[in-house]
């Protein structure tokens, strides 16, 4: 999801999303089900795809409803917008790019329900430096492939998880992240390009 920087959304891909053709995903599930979301023409940017999403949110389906949300490297909203979609209380979605940032406020604007999305244009792990302590229970985690800024993204984000938060991570499938001590690997996949998983805080 992330353009090629700290704060954007984009992974190196010439394939946008397999599922609904150039320029558009959906969301898959839930009240905003089948809402398209643009994909603009952003260098990077490449969207979590449906079926990957569509998987996620079943893991993630008995911990979503009144949880508080961040989509870290937010792109096209696809994560964070799904998960409130599905029964989240609240999502930040934070973005560096200025056109995808406004894109990101049109669309939680014209959905019903959709003041609990707060879009927060800077830069991602200064963002994430900045949220108060334990007021994030799920966050996904899908940084710019090649900057390669997982660790500090993890480093960043960790005092505002809360004590039994949960943690999506996508990364390269050749070399995949991992948040290291102090979380337990729930689920994971792996696609052709990306290694997924989704991490729970260990007691």
């Amino acid at each position: 999801m992330n353009t090629p920087r700290h704060g954007g959304s984009g992974r190196p891909s010439s394939n946008v999303n397999r599922n609904t053709g150039p320029g558009r995903v959906r969301i898959v599930g839930g009240r905003w089900r089948g809402t398209r979301l643009d994909v603009p023409d952003v260098a990077g940017l490449r969207p979590t795809s449906d079926r990957v999403r569509e998987t996620l949110f079943n893991w993630l389906l008995p911990v979503l409803p009144g949880a508080r949300v961040l989509d870290l490297f937010a792109g096209t909203g696809a994560l964070g917008l799904e998960a409130v979609s599905r029964g989240a209380a609240s999502a930040v979605l934070v973005e560096r790019d200025i056109g995808l940032a406004a894109a990101l406020a049109a669309t939680a604007a014209r959905l019903p329900g959709g003041e609990v999305v707060s879009v927060q244009r800077g830069d991602a792990l200064s963002m994430a430096a900045g949220l108060p302590a334990g007021s994030i229970d799920v966050a996904f985690v899908d940084p710019p492939f090649a900057a390669d800024l997982w660790a500090q993204a993890f480093a960043a984000l960790s005092p505002a998880l809360a004590a039994d938060a949960w943690l999506y991570v996508e990364s390269m499938a050749e070399r995949p992240a991992s948040p290291g001590t102090g979380w337990q690997l729930h689920r994971e996949l792996q696609t052709r390009e990306a290694h997924c998983a989704l991490y729970r805080r260990a007691g």
